[in-house]
C-alpha cells in the first residue's frame, strides 16, 4: 500500500499544480493560489498515512490472503479515486467561490 500511496500523492500534487497554474493564468499573479496548493497538499498527507498504518496493523491479524486482497483492491480504488477526483473537486469548490465573491 506504501507505493500506491506515493503515487497516488504524487498524482494528486501534480493534479493540484496543474490546475492551480491554471487558476493563475486566469486570475493574475497572487499569493493565494500557492497558499491553497500547500493547504490541499497538507490536507491529504494525514489521510495516506492512515491508509498506511492500516496496512501496517492488518498484516498482522493473520487474515486469509483472499480476504486481504479484497481489502486491498478496495482500499486501492478508494485511495486513487481521492487522488483523481479531489483535485478537480477542490478547483470546482475554487472557481465556484470565485464567481460568487
Amino acid at each position: 500500500m506504501s507505493n500506491n500511496c506515493a503515487a497516488a500523492l504524487l498524482v494528486y500534487t501534480m493534479m493540484q499544480i496543474y490546475f492551480v497554474l491554471g487558476l493563475i493564468e486566469t486570475k493574475g499573479m497572487s499569493i493565494a493560489p500557492y497558499f491553497g496548493l500547500i493547504v490541499l497538499v497538507a490536507i491529504i498527507i494525514p489521510f495516506c498515512r492512515n491508509f498506511e498504518k492500516r496496512w501496517q496493523v492488518m498484516s498482522s491479524r493473520g487474515l486469509t490472503e483472499q480476504s486481504l486482497a479484497a481489502k486491498f483492491r478496495t482500499d486501492q480504488v478508494i485511495l486513487w479515486a481521492l487522488a483523481l477526483g479531489l483535485p478537480i473537486f477542490f478547483c470546482g469548490l475554487i472557481k465556484a467561490a470565485g464567481t460568487i465573491f
